[in-house]
């Protein structure tokens, strides 16, 4: 057991306990020359698939999950920001069979049901990261394995295609109008004067403005559009829960109101998908996380979170709500 000193706030923090105990066994070599040792980018990608790809987990549902791995730690005061915890404990599996348990966890087909293409999505995305560690998630029906590779293997492609980035960025949207939200007249009010000095600060290449203005707005708006329709979004499946109720609308992070307004249809998923790019670049406004990841974003970066916002407002006003059950 040791101590973590995060700001000058403490917890107690247990490392992971081995499934066995190969010094007793008298075999530690081959007990962890199977595992996997990940490198810095390999990991920093599977923290962001259990912090929030795969689905949000708050402070306390990490814990949750790093304990099923055998630690013991306790959620409570001076707990570190969630991303460092989770740095933190897969620094101390990586190389070890835990690691591989964790991964498995994360990648669990039950976990899935009704997703299992999103599930294989997610396996496709990671393994691109897995293949310079020489390593490959396998989903085998309701098994997850993992096989070795000899060399790195990246496909050429024959021609340049266009990004990502670019295809959405490319996308017009005419007929904006935050008018046909039907959100509260004060919040539109407030959020057409947003969109005026995000104008004015992609004018001026204040790139980290527009990215703190178009995320929060675009949390209010999935707040007010929430505050429309309680019903369907309070009998959602990807609610936010505690205690087996739905939390109040104003405990909803911005990532529960980006997964619950795709599953009610409003957003569709290559909105979804840039709506989480924007709410990752928005955390960003604490120092300390901007520092430690080296990210300075730039125009370009600035850009897809006004055309994020832009879509988003677009897809609200032309797509239909769909009827949950209340059963």
């Amino acid at each position: 057991m040791f101590l973590i000193s995060i700001e000058d706030k403490y917890i107690w923090n247990t490392p992971t306990k081995p499934a066995l105990n190969p010094l007793e066994s008298g075999n530690w070599f081959n007990h962890y020359k199977d595992s996997m040792n990940l490198n810095y980018k390999t990991l920093e990608k599977l923290r962001n698939l259990i912090n929030e790809e795969t689905s949000y987990k708050s402070g306390p549902e990490l814990v949750r999950f790093f304990n099923d791995l055998g630690s013991a730690d306790t959620y409570g005061q001076g707990f570190p920001s969630r991303w460092m915890y989770t740095d933190q404990k897969l620094s101390q599996l990586n190389g070890k069979p835990e690691l591989d348990k964790c991964i498995r966890k994360l990648f669990a087909p039950i976990e899935y049901i009704g997703r299992y293409k999103e599930l294989d999505a997610f396996i496709e995305d990671f393994n691109q990261f897995l293949a310079f560690d020489k390593w490959k998630v396998v989903r085998k029906n309701t098994e997850i394995t993992f096989e070795r590779a000899d060399k790195v293997d990246i496909p050429i492609t024959k021609q340049k295609e266009e990004t990502k980035e670019e295809v959405f960025l490319n996308k017009i949207f005419e007929n904006i109008s935050l008018e046909k939200l039907g959100l509260d007249s004060r919040l539109t009010n407030t959020i057409e004067s947003r969109f005026k000095e995000i104008e004015s600060c992609l004018k001026h290449e204040a790139s980290l403005s527009v990215i703190f203005l178009a995320g929060s707005s675009l949390e209010g708006i999935l707040l007010g559009t929430a505050s429309r329709y309680p019903r369907e979004y309070n009998t959602a499946r990807t609610a936010p829960k505690k205690d087996e109720k739905v939390r109040p609308f104003h405990e909803w992070t911005l990532s529960n109101l980006i997964d619950t307004t795709h599953e009610l249809e409003l957003l569709k998923e290559d909105v979804k998908r840039f709506s989480h790019a924007l709410r990752d670049f928005r955390n960003y406004i604490h120092p300390l996380q901007q520092i430690s990841t080296g990210f300075f974003p730039d125009k370009h970066t600035a850009e897809i979170c006004w055309q994020v916002l832009r879509a988003a407002i677009f897809q609200l006003s032309t797509n239909s709500i769909k009827q949950t059950s209340t059963n």
